[in-house]
Formats: structure tokens, sequence, C-alpha cells
């Protein structure tokens, strides 16, 4: 590990630099002995190391979701040539270099943040053996030997000697508990962070090697951290711990207000989407139309979840237009005024003719409304029907006919047999 680090000493001092300048306004505020003016100054550093990481951050993002899209691709060549392994990653490096992406973008901040991981830890060993390191001087180099955190030592390890740690100011039982209390944290808040990214924000549905890659990481990670955490002092601890904190609360973010498309966690975020939506009727903020016009965007691309969320806003009475905005959709209801009418220009809903029954179809269907009994033609009775009438021929059998029976001349029956 030092030859490691030593080859990162070229920034070793402007990471003491910056350690010292921290430890100037937190010494003066909690004393310039203390755990707390050393600790904050090495969480203060890990927090401007990783502000000035969000560009990669952000690319990262941008690339595993390029990863994302590529999916149907990669399986359809992993079950093209399932049985040559060789031409399937030859395949699969030819797509990779035709869409311009890369699938070890994703571990582009945990290799930029290696060279200053490092030179805090050549700083933080140099404390240990009592050897000034690039800005800290003699007195800053006394002043951190007695900095202590939860009563370990900020240069103390895990695996150091009780005359190691004597010497350090501290006993073995206090810095082991704290060591090992801190790796657990350290390795907990990897893991978790890793199968968030995993259970939300992806479809493991898709067996892909970026799926293979992404769950191997979720746990060789958690596990490096154990193993190399003993050989971490103490102060390294805090800044790895730190830079896990922070890489799980950024995720969470960008997980709950720019998911995946198609992961559960877009899922949720455009159900969400869609009451805010419906309960004010419009997009109130910039990400929402960003969202939305991305969406109306795709056309016939869209996955399930976005199908969803544009019938809900049918439903409601809105509609998506193309720059991401909701505006009412006036072919959804028919607006009507106070009294319930339909106002002028709304089409008023069609109503359904009830269904007649046989009696009335048969009788040539029910009364108009308004209609009266002396509007209706006075049917001839019996003595008022021509005599021309009762002899036409054919009579009877249309009256039959009427009552069910066979049109036509009917066959006449066989005498019976006496």
């Amino acid at each position: 590990m030092d030859t490691i680090a030593s080859l990162f000493s070229f920034i070793t001092t402007p990471v003491s630099w910056v350690i010292v300048q921290f430890h100037k306004v937190y010494g003066a505020i909690f004393g310039p002995d203390t755990g707390w003016a050393w600790g904050l100054s090495i969480v203060s550093l890990v927090i401007l190391i990783r502000i000035c990481l969000i560009p990669l951050f952000v690319k990262q993002i941008k690339s595993t979701r390029a990863m994302q899209t590529l999916q149907p691709e990669m399986k359809k060549i992993q079950e093209r040539y399932k049985n040559d392994k060789q031409r399937q990653s030859e395949e699969m490096m030819k797509l990779y270099k035709e869409t311009g992406t890369n699938p070890l973008s994703s571990c582009l901040p945990i290799l930029a943040q290696s060279p200053f991981f490092f030179a805090l830890y050549h700083v933080l060993n140099g404390i240990a053996t009592g050897d000034t390191i690039g800005v800290i001087n003699e007195s800053l180099l006394a002043s951190a030997r007695k900095a202590h955190i939860f009563g370990a030592p900020l240069a103390a390890k895990f695996k150091d000697g009780s005359a190691t740690v004597q010497a350090l100011g501290a006993t073995v039982t206090d810095v082991r508990v704290v060591t090992a209390v801190m790796i657990i944290l350290m390795s907990a808040s990897q893991f978790y962070t890793q199968r968030q990214l995993m259970t939300k924000n992806v479809d493991t549905t898709v067996k892909t090697p970026f799926m293979q890659q992404q769950k191997m990481l979720m746990y060789v990670f958690p596990v490096m951290f154990a193993v190399f955490g003993i050989n971490f002092p103490v102060g390294v601890l805090v800044y790895w711990l730190t830079t896990n904190v922070w890489t799980m609360g950024q995720q969470m973010y960008v997980i709950h207000n720019n998911p995946t498309p198609g992961s559960k966690a877009q899922a949720a975020y455009l159900e969400r989407l869609t009451k805010h939506v419906t309960n004010h009727g419009k997009a109130r903020k910039r990400s929402e139309r960003t969202i939305i016009k991305a969406i109306v965007a795709k056309g016939r691309d869209r996955n399930e979840f976005e199908r969803k969320f544009i019938n809900a806003l049918n439903k409601a009475g809105l509609a998506a237009q193309a720059d991401g905005s909701v505006i009412q959709s006036e072919s959804q209801a028919a607006v009507q005024t106070e009294d319930g009418s339909p106002a002028s220009g709304a089409t008023p809903r069609r109503q359904q003719p009830k269904r007649q029954s046989k009696s009335q179809r048969q009788s040539g269907g029910p009364k108009a409304a308004g209609e009266t009994e002396a509007s209706e033609p006075t049917s001839l009775s019996k003595s008022d029907e021509p005599e021309d009438a009762k002899k036409q021929p054919g009579s009877a059998n249309r009256s039959k006919a009427q009552s069910g029976q066979r049109k036509g001349p009917q066959r006449p029956k066989s005498p019976s047999k006496k």
C-alpha cells in the first residue's frame, strides 16, 4: 500500500494544503488539537472533491442510460452467438464502438478519486510514523497526533499493536472498536448504494454483460472495503465512509427525480407526477417539463409506464405538449354551464335508444312523445272491411305467415287412414 501511495505523491502537497486550510477554520471553533477539527477537515475535503467530480457523475449517468437502451440489441447478440463466446465478445465491442458507449463508465467516479484517496493515505501514514509530508510541518504533525475520533487516534489502524497505539495516546480496544464499526458502516453503505441501483433503477430481466458487471460490483466492493479497511488509518476510514454516504445520497436523489426509463423507479416517479399534474392542471417544475417533453418525443416507442402516464392525463382532460407543458384538452369532456346544460359550442353526449320489445316491434314501435290517439290511423272494423279484401286470394296465407307459419301455398294434408 505504501508503494501505491508513493505513486500518487505528486498530489500529496495539494491534498495536505486543503486539509490544513480547513483545519484552520474548524480549529478556531473546536480547538486545533481536537478530533472534530481534523475529522471535519477530512469530511470537507471529501465534499470538495465530490463537488468537483459532479461532471463525471453526470457522464456516468448518461453512460448507464445508454447501456440500458442497448440491452435489447445485446440480448439479440447473446442469443445469436450463444455457442461462440469469442464472436459474441467481438460483436459486443463493435456495438459499443458504434454507439459510443463504455461499460466501464460507471467506475469513473471511483477511478477519479483514487489519486486523492492514496494521497490522503500517504499523509495520514506520515502522521502515524511522525514524518512531515506536504505542507504539514512539525507543529501541525504534533497536533494531528493528539487528535482522537471517538477515542481512536487519527492515524491509528485496526492491525496496529499495543505499542503503536499507546504511543498515539489510546488503547487497542478503543481503536479496534471504532475502526470495526467504521468498516462495517463503510461496507454496508457501499452495498446498499449498489443494491438500490440494481433493484430500482435498472431492468434486471435482461441478462447482459453490463448487468452481470453491476451485480458483481454489488458484492465485490463491500468485500474489498472490509478486507482493505483493516489496513486503513482512522482518517482514511472517515474519508471513505463520507464519500460512500455522499454517493448514496446523490444516487437516491437521481433515482427519485430522474430515474432510468423502464425501471421501477420510473413507474413510481410517473405515478407521483400524474397526481401532481392532475391536481394543479399543469407541470410546475422545469424538471417535470423536461421529463414530459422526453416522453412526448418518443411517440410509439414509449414503454408501459410512459403510456400509462399519457393515458392518465387524457382521462383527466389534459394533454401533454411537445414542449413539455400540459394543457386542458377540450375533446375529453363537454363543457357545462352552472345549471348542468351543455354550453354553446359543446357537443352533447349522444344517448343510446332504448331497446324495443318484440310486441313493440310487431306493432310498429312505441308511440312518439306528444302523439295523441287521434293522430293514429283508425283500424278498420270487421264490418267496415271491403268484401274484395275478404275474397282476395292469398290473404289467409299472409295472415298465417304473420302468425309464424311459412309463407306460400300450404301442402294439403294427406287423408287419414281409417
